[in-house]
């Protein structure tokens, strides 16, 4: 079959066919490539906000336990349940409607045991122990459930707590470490 015998629509019609196969993929690449910015931008948020709201709760769980002991240590009285809620509250709100359960719970855990320092102490509530020693015993708790808070937030968010190593270099099939660089610079 030479050409003279290919109708004269044959080859402007392949040209079309091919021309439509090209710009239905580079409409699927570019779709496929928007999802992944999409869900990166969406996944950068959902870290960067929770990161935040747990930032801003262990701040101010740090600062209540600071004058907490301040103020045992000063002989006054600590400062009223309301003072504390109204401090801690804005910053659980978002903790407890973003965080997963594990880190929901611990959030929890430490608010309750801070709002009891805030509260009135009630002797008759343990027998046979001092009001001040039951505070200080319940604050010497304080920084056992943030540990596990802090604990719960890093699994959560995937932080860990040791360095990233060293890169790799790969060569003739071997995994070999690079030299580290001094702060100068030079290896």
């Amino acid at each position: 079959m030479g050409v003279s015998q290919i109708p004269w629509w044959g080859l402007p019609l392949v040209a079309a066919v091919f021309a439509l196969a090209g710009a239905a993929a580079v409409r699927l690449v570019a779709a496929r490539d928007h999802d992944l910015r999409s869900r990166r931008r969406r996944t950068r948020r959902w870290y960067e906000e929770r990161k935040a709201a747990y930032v801003t709760l262990l701040s101010g769980f740090e600062r209540a336990t600071v004058r907490l002991r301040a103020t045992f240590e000063a002989g006054e009285k600590p400062p009223g349940l309301l003072v504390y809620i109204d401090e801690i509250g804005p910053a659980l709100m978002p903790v407890r409607l973003l965080a997963s359960g594990p880190v929901r719970s611990a959030a929890l855990a430490v608010h309750l045991q801070l709002e009891r320092l805030h509260g009135p102490m009630n002797p008759a509530g343990v027998s046979g122990v001092r009001p001040e020693t039951h505070f200080r015993e319940l604050l010497a708790q304080v920084p056992l459930v943030m540990q596990q808070f802090e604990a719960a937030v890093r699994d959560e968010l995937g932080i860990e707590d040791t360095p990233p190593t060293a890169p790799a270099q790969v060569a003739d099939g071997r995994v070999r470490r690079l030299p580290r660089r001094s702060e100068s610079g030079h290896p």
